[in-house]
């Protein structure tokens, strides 16, 4: 259930992307949650402007995402990731992402940072 963890309010960056992913250290994703449904709004680096919506049990996300990079190209994907929680009260995310728009796929990890 999402009573585990909650993604509501928090703010993750990237911290490592394999090679084709967009997102980066400087790619910052402010979330939301209802129940199991989880929203974000995320940009920096080279994405312009993204967004996500997907599910959340508490401890895996499925997701779907669209955004637009600093080439004025769109992309979309899938994603599933497994959500802990760190020592310090953190999140972390280490996720497993197919980009559905043109080919690649690859892993990344994402942290909560402060804002």
């Amino acid at each position: 259930m999402t009573d585990e963890i909650s993604l509501d309010g928090r703010t993750l960056a990237g911290v490592a992307n394999d090679e084709g992913g967009e997102v980066g250290a400087d790619t910052v994703f402010h979330f939301e949650q209802n129940g199991e449904r989880i929203y974000a709004n995320y940009s920096g680096g080279s994405v312009v402007d993204g967004h996500l919506v997907g599910t959340f049990d508490g401890k895996q996300w499925d997701i779907r995402y669209v955004q637009i990079n600093t080439e004025n190209k769109t992309a979309t994907g899938h994603s599933i990731g497994d959500v802990e929680l760190l020592d310090d009260g953190r999140i972390r995310v280490e996720d497993e992402w197919e980009w559905e728009s043109k080919p690649g796929k690859g892993e990344s990890v994402h942290e909560e940072v402060d804002q």
